[in-house]
């Protein structure tokens, strides 16, 4: 599936997903800053967003006084982030960048985010390696990475068919359904997600139908990738603990000496 085409496709409306777009905004950002913080002590930090979409974990943290800079695969998405921005009167550079070969010279930022189920839109091990290399070459040393997936290893296990339909109400009243079905392929761990949104027309619907592929990493998979990309003192956070809405992974660039930099 084309991951570029459908976040595209979504740019305009991805917010829609969200009971309340805003709401999230705060709310995830808040929960990355503890974790940054925790890790590298107060801030600001220069911060890369490496998959910000329309901005949702980009807007948070650059609300909270971090340097962000986001770039996503989707120009569209990346392009919505700055508008968004520039609304709330945020600094957030922007760019089209694929996250297996970012634009920025090395040990350029203290931190990378790679949130809400970005990097299992990669399928090979080759382009996963791909991209947790170019995050370690980008981080300073001792630098931190922020990731989160889906919990796969419970997926796995259910192999879920689809995901209950959920209502979100504008200021207007007006309501927007949005569900989703799971396609899983013959291997067992890959799976095309369609997305459907019903938008209010009048008195009537229009259906928008989206549609891409994932590799169901497990917790483990994806920290043994960290790993072999050089990462170290990886850790996985539970929502229950971070308040993020999927479980989240730290992982440290060493330092000059092979220790962190905090």
């Amino acid at each position: 599936m084309d991951t570029r085409g459908f976040y595209d496709g979504l740019a305009d409306r991805y917010d829609l997903i969200y009971a309340d777009w805003d709401a999230s905004v705060t709310r995830q950002g808040r929960a990355l800053d503890a974790l940054l913080t925790a890790a590298l002590g107060p801030g600001p930090h220069t911060v890369l967003d490496n998959a910000c979409g329309i901005g949702t974990q980009s807007l948070g943290l650059s609300a909270l006084g971090h340097e962000v800079t986001g770039t996503d695969l989707s120009p569209l998405s990346a392009a919505r982030a700055a508008r968004e921005a520039a609304h709330r009167g945020l600094a957030l550079p922007v760019a089209a960048a694929d996250m297996r070969a970012l634009p920025f010279a090395d040990a350029s930022f203290d931190a990378v985010v790679c949130a809400d189920n970005a990097l299992p839109h990669l399928l090979t091990a080759r382009d996963v390696r791909a991209a947790l290399a170019e995050t370690l070459r980008v981080l300073r040393p001792g630098g931190l990475l922020l990731l989160s997936t889906r919990p796969y290893g419970d997926l796995l296990r259910a192999r879920p068919q689809s995901e209950a339909p959920h209502v979100r109400t504008d200021p207007d009243g007006r309501r927007t359904i949005t569900f989703q079905l799971w396609h899983w392929h013959a291997d067992g761990e890959r799976y095309d997600l369609e997305l459907f949104q019903l938008l209010p027309a009048g008195d009537t619907w229009t259906p928008r139908t989206s549609r891409a592929t994932y590799w169901a990493l497990t917790q483990e998979r994806t920290a043994e990738f960290a790993r072999e990309a050089g990462l170290r003192d990886t850790a996985w956070h539970a929502p229950a603990d971070t308040g993020f809405h999927q479980p989240v992974l730290t992982a440290r660039r060493p330092g000059p000496t092979g220790q962190d930099d905090s």
